[in-house]
């Protein structure tokens, strides 16, 4: 079933929930509604539903109006946070609970009840707990009871509050990817909402950014990623460093101040100096011999933008996106910094390089990398962004 979500307003007292949002859901996609608490993406998920109306605009289901039908004629299953199972019912009962309540001309017999919801409990890998009570039962295993009891009432739109907020990391992490492999089997047309950006990336087919009832962004996972639409997309998604820079006339994007490492005199340059040799009759007699002056010293030198170079920006960089050196390699920009704190677990060490100004630059550097350069913690190193990016 395809959803299509057209200029919905929706405001609680004085506070606008949702300010004129527009969506289409293609029918069999998974979509995960994403933004920071507050911005209206569980409004827009009982919208959908038809737990809540809007004050302008419609929601068409499969290109009825959505406002036509009641809840049940929705056929919309939902699977709220907090699992929202009922405490006296057996996992059983639980699942069986919306095929029981159907009105008696729809409703299956007890043994078509039975079968169906052993067959959901067998999908969720929970055939053997039927007889148990939710207090019998993880969180995780809480969860997939309530996907079973939304799926019993056989849906062709599957909406999901924040379904894994409560559990742990390593529970959670389990649960998407089970959800993905079940929706790869199912293909019903779902909507989750997170606040998770690895949730959203990992499960969903496209991700809808929102903030403060809007939509920033819709994308697949590595559009929203790495072709952010604004600055808010790009903030929300991840860490990352900022610069003062400027915009050259071509549109080349440059660090504002930087320190540069500068030969004064290039490296192994040969050199004629006067040298007084003795000769064998005692006399001093003038010689010139090639000496090979030794490799000086580097001098830093500061740039800043001078006027008619450019316009300022602000620039941008994720901490996987910088470059880190002992030495200068020619025509780069670097900036000085000291390693103030590493962390190795992982594949990526993520360090913390302090500046002169006592800003903190992020970098994540492969392992192997960082054993390389033996970086350790008071190192001084240099930095550079392999990729700059800027919002106007």
């Amino acid at each position: 079933m395809g959803i299509e979500v057209k200029n919905i307003q929706k405001k609680f007292k004085d506070f606008k929930a949702l300010d004129n949002v527009n969506l289409k859901v293609a029918s069999g996609e998974l979509v995960a509604l994403l933004g920071p608490s507050g911005s209206g993406k569980t409004t827009l998920l009982r919208i959908i539903a038809g737990l809540e109306l809007p004050d302008e605009g419609s929601v068409m289901l499969d290109g009825e109006l959505a406002h036509q039908k009641d809840v049940r004629q929705r056929q919309v299953g939902f699977v709220f946070q907090h699992y929202a199972l009922f405490k006296h019912m057996t996992v059983f009962e639980n699942v069986a609970f919306g095929m029981r309540v159907r009105p008696k001309r729809t409703r299956p017999s007890d043994a078509n009840i039975r079968e169906k919801v052993m067959e959901l409990l067998s999908l969720v890998h929970l055939e053997q707990f039927g007889n148990r009570y939710p207090s019998q039962l993880s969180g995780g295993q809480r969860q997939r009871v309530a996907l079973a009891r939304a799926l019993a009432v056989e849906p062709k739109v599957l909406l999901l509050d924040e379904p894994f907020g409560a559990l742990d990391a390593k529970v959670r992490k389990e649960l998407r990817r089970w959800m993905r492999r079940l929706h790869d089997e199912m293909h019903i047309t779902s909507i989750f909402v997170t606040h998770d950006q690895e949730e959203a990336m990992e499960v969903s087919d496209r991700v809808v950014v929102m903030s403060n009832g809007r939509i920033e962004q819709v994308g697949t996972p590595e559009e929203v990623y790495h072709k952010p639409a604004n600055g808010f997309v790009y903030d929300f998604l991840g860490n990352y460093n900022s610069f003062d820079g400027w915009k050259d006339k071509g549109g080349n994007l440059h660090l504002a101040e930087y320190d540069v490492q500068e030969n004064t005199v290039p490296a192994s340059t040969p050199v004629t100096s006067r040298i007084e040799l003795r000769s064998l009759l005692g006399k001093l007699v003038p010689s010139l011999k090639p000496v090979v002056q030794p490799e000086p010293e580097k001098k830093i030198k500061r740039h800043r933008l001078k006027l008619g170079e450019g316009s300022p920006v602000k620039l941008f960089a994720r901490p996987h996106e910088m470059y880190i050196a002992k030495k200068a390699e020619d025509d780069f920009e670097y900036i000085e910094t000291k390693v103030v704190h590493v962390n190795p677990a992982g594949p990526l060490v993520k360090l913390e390089l302090e500046r002169q100004n006592g800003e903190i630059i992020q970098t994540e550097i492969p392992k192997d990398v960082c054993d390389k350069l033996a970086v350790k913690k008071g190192d001084v190193l240099l930095a550079r962004p392999k990729k700059l990016r800027t919002f106007e």
